[in-house]
């Protein structure tokens, strides 16, 4: 169905009008910015993105209590950005592997102009 826009202002918005994605689309974009909207969230995917690591390694990297990290876990969870895997009494996380976290990735390490030690020379993570 083309949707009429209210003002004719010369543009032909209407064809892009059709093809927008849906509102709940936008609203799981949404999420996941604001998952990545805290420093320490962001710090701790960035990490994830290249190892998979424990609670409390993660813990020692980011100076962080082992509460703290966990709760920054379970939001990353939730939003699809990290898995988790267990292996006895210890848990795991590491980025999951998705194009939304491979942009992600990549979007964080051009914002802030630094490179990913593993994209170097073709490889990717």
């Amino acid at each position: 169905m083309k949707k009429q826009m209210p003002h004719n202002h010369g543009q032909s918005i209407e064809h892009d009008f059709d093809h927008m994605p849906k509102t709940a689309d936008f609203q799981i974009v949404s999420d996941i910015f604001k998952q990545l909207g805290d420093s320490s969230r962001l710090k701790i995917f960035w990490i994830l993105c290249h190892c998979e690591e424990c609670v409390i390694n993660i813990s020692a990297m980011m100076e962080m209590s082992s509460p703290a990290v966990s709760h920054h876990l379970k939001q990353l969870k939730s939003c699809g950005l990290i898995v988790s895997r267990r292996d006895g009494k210890e848990v795991y996380y590491k980025a999951s592997e998705s194009r939304q976290t491979e942009l992600l990735h990549h979007m964080i390490e051009m914002l802030v102009d630094f490179s990913c030690p593993y994209c170097r020379e073709g490889e990717s993570k």
